[in-house]
């Protein structure tokens, strides 16, 4: 079978890291869809790299017509994705909860949520149909145990991901498709933007390991759970954490 990924948020520093991964020594009829919004230049070595397997989208998630859009043009234009990889979201934004930003943490939901749930209508029951299909989401170690203060917005949409997870898992079981997450503790990449530096300095020095993750760390877990071996792991939310979240 052809693979054909997914890979919304593919320009983040996890999205390029995975992407070569599942590219290297994979058949040339492997193809990646690969969406980003406003920066796909961070796609172009890639593109180079792989010629004819990296196919880059510009697509505004945030907004609901321009997902149904992008759903559209992927349903004329491609194969239908054999694996779903969503990563996007919102930086952090380490705020106390008596400042929630309700229209930011509405359009954090559409991005991480929303966006996931139209895809997923749409190209799940397809993999259903031909009998095999990932789907994974990246979520938090926020959501295993006892969370952060000031970060309440991020954790109630990472904590909806994981619900919408569980629930696909079991419907899609028996067809063979399984839907999982990874859950990285604080991994430093641009997403941290926003994050004040004694905040990141702190979760590294909290870490059993001593330091925070990288995508280096995550992507080989991600890789695992997409290949064709972990066919009989679904609904999982795997911690990748350094120890510092554990179930």
């Amino acid at each position: 079978m052809a693979y054909t990924y997914l890979i919304t948020g593919a320009t983040s520093d996890v999205g390029t890291t995975l992407i070569p991964r599942l590219l290297e020594g994979a058949p040339a009829d492997t193809l990646v869809l690969a969406q980003g919004c406003g920066d796909l230049e961070k796609l172009a070595p890639l593109v180079q790299k792989y010629p004819g397997q990296v196919r880059p989208f510009d697509v505004d998630l945030s907004d609901r017509l321009k997902v149904d859009a992008f759903v559209r043009l992927l349903e004329q234009s491609a194969s239908a994705p054999t694996h779903f990889v969503h990563l996007p979201a919102l930086p952090v934004v380490n705020t106390r909860f008596k400042n929630f930003d309700e229209d930011r943490f509405a359009k954090d939901l559409q991005i991480q949520l929303n966006s996931a749930i139209a895809i997923c209508r749409v190209f799940v029951p397809k993999m259903a149909k031909v009998g095999f299909g990932r789907v994974l989401f990246i979520q938090t170690s926020y959501t295993i145990g006892c969370p952060p203060k000031n970060t309440a917005a991020y954790v109630i949409a990472k904590s909806a991901i994981g619900g919408l997870v569980k629930s696909m898992a079991v419907e899609y079981a028996p067809r063979h498709v399984t839907v999982n997450c990874v859950a990285p503790s604080m991994m430093e990449t641009h997403f941290l933007k926003d994050t004040p530096d004694l905040i990141v300095q702190a979760a590294a020095a909290d870490n059993p390991m001593g330091r925070n993750a990288t995508p280096a760390d995550v992507v080989p877990a991600m890789a695992f759970l997409l290949s064709e071996e972990a066919g009989f792991i679904t609904g999982v939310t795997l911690p990748i954490t350094g120890g510092s979240a554990i179930v």
